[in-house]
């Protein structure tokens, strides 16, 4: 997100408001801890829910102080002052480590596997191949998609070892395969030799064309986080849909870690997906009552994102003409992310937005970093220490200030896992999941799926699910006046 305050209002905002409180000097063993209340009376989402934190609650610096005075750690006072239900804000004791998320990159063969328990012993277990990451070692080897192996390196596989085997095990490992009927295991006589290697992610395991109807489908199987590392991959992805004339797209996101969201990233996408005229407004922003006023008054736009047309850098952006889109998201648990919330909600008042898989989270509220400056912006900061604070600061509203903090229920129901025994080929109709969208998207009709896992296999495990980033918010960037 663009930084919004222009000087001259910083300057003349805080020079009315903020110059008496400089008058007194912060006692030396108290200046974390006023930090912390101050930050968080300035912008915490919450503030007027917090009868400490009121603006009201202290008559003078040198009350606040005693208060301040009373807590162990400035680590005690931050949690003392959040409300009970607030588990995404935080205190960053160093903020040398807050940095942009690196390229992703790993030490690994290229399998992506689930595992379920042995029908017939279930001290035993099966491993299943979900994919296979693209220019890695597996993606050279006879094992695809759908393919089953039952011991390791001469190892059975079971309940107890196979985590240490698959994921913590040696280099190289020789993969027994196995034929499966849904009851029996059966050893063949097939194995793979697999060797770990340096390897970087790309941004997508898989983009096609598919042509259905009159509609030209863009179909983008995305693996990886939101961060700007991909943006300019994604953006040439478009380019292509937008050469092949892509009029709907369906954007996968069933192998993807999400993470490493930002607002300004997401309006990039969004972009993307849909061409908008320059000022058709993507984001609204709802920060608490003294934020909100104080933007309203001086800087309104700064509360609203608009369609971008270039991504940083001045690069173009590849906009498709697109009316709708299909957001696949499944797993056990896996709800998506506050990044991929915040693009469907963006989305809707502008095109359709079909969500396939599970029930959101509703995880609609916005973070920024806050040093310990007058402004709380970064050059002017405190160089005594190196604390800084994350705390949610904003609900995101749509065009239509529509928010989302009950989440989306989907339009296509999902099961949690894929039916290990009927996986298909990604990208093609024999995949079950992709099949029901393109039936969704030819008949209008929603059909979800039925039975789940009609078999009774007990599902362990899937190497996708440790590598998913958990945290749940969308960071921004935004220049803030002091708004004690």
């Amino acid at each position: 997100m663009k930084f919004f305050l222009k000087g001259i209002y910083l300057f003349v905002f805080i020079s009315t408001v903020f110059s008496c409180s400089k008058e007194y000097e912060v006692p030396q063993d108290l200046v974390l801890q006023d930090f912390v209340w101050k930050g968080l009376n300035a912008y915490y989402l919450h503030q007027d829910q917090v009868p400490d934190l009121a603006d009201t609650r202290f008559s003078s610096d040198p009350q606040l102080n005693t208060y301040l005075a009373t807590f162990p750690s400035y680590n005690s006072l931050f949690s003392s002052l959040l409300i009970s239900t607030d588990t995404k804000s935080t205190l960053i004791e160093d903020f040398n480590t807050i940095a942009e998320p690196a390229p992703r990159t790993t030490f690994t063969n290229g399998l992506e596997f689930g595992i379920i328990a042995d029908p017939s012993n279930p001290d035993n277990v099966l491993g299943y191949v979900s994919h296979i990451l693209p220019n890695s070692d597996a993606s050279n080897k006879n094992i695809n998609r759908g393919d089953y192996f039952y011991a390791i390196n001469g190892e059975q596989l079971t309940r107890a070892n196979f985590e240490n085997i698959l994921t913590n095990g040696a280099n190289s490992l020789i993969i027994a395969m196995a034929n499966f009927d849904g009851a029996v295991i059966t050893p063949n006589s097939e194995s793979v030799v697999l060797e770990k290697q340096n390897y970087t992610y790309t941004p997508t395991l898989l983009e096609k064309i598919i042509t259905l109807d009159a509609d030209n489908i863009g179909y983008l199987m995305y693996q990886n986080d939101f961060s700007k590392n991909y943006m300019n991959d994604l953006n040439n992805t478009f380019l292509n849909f937008k050469d092949q004339s892509v009029n709907k797209l369906i954007l996968d996101l069933r192998y993807s870690i999400l993470g490493g969201g930002s607002a300004e990233n997401i309006s990039q996408i969004a972009s993307m997906i849909t061409e908008q005229t320059a000022s058709e407004v993507l984001i609204k922003e709802q920060w608490n009552a003294k934020a909100q006023s104080w933007f309203i008054e001086n800087q309104p736009d700064s509360l609203l994102t608009l369609f971008p047309k270039e991504l940083s850098g001045s690069a173009s952006m590849n906009s498709l003409n697109t009316t709708d889109v299909y957001i696949i998201l499944n797993g056990e648990n896996f709800k998506g992310s506050s990044a991929v919330e915040l693009l469907i909600n963006s989305l809707k008042p502008h095109i359709n937005v079909h969500l396939i898989g599970n029930q959101t989270a509703g995880n609609n509220e916005g973070s920024i970093t806050l040093y310990n400056s007058p402004d709380y912006n970064f050059p002017l900061k405190n160089d005594t220490h190196t604390v800084a604070l994350q705390p949610v600061v904003l609900n995101f509203l749509n065009k239509d200030d529509q928010t989302y903090a009950s989440g989306f229920s989907p339009n296509i129901s999902l099961c949690e896992h894929e039916d290990a025994l009927n996986l298909g080929v990604l990208g093609q109709n024999t995949d079950p999941i992709l099949n029901g969208v393109l039936n969704y998207i030819s008949t209008g009709t929603a059909t979800s799926a039925s039975p789940c896992n009609p078999n009774n296999f007990e599902y362990l495990y899937h190497s996708i699910d440790a590598q998913r980033i958990t945290n749940q918010r969308v960071f921004m960037e935004q220049n803030l006046p002091n708004t004690n």
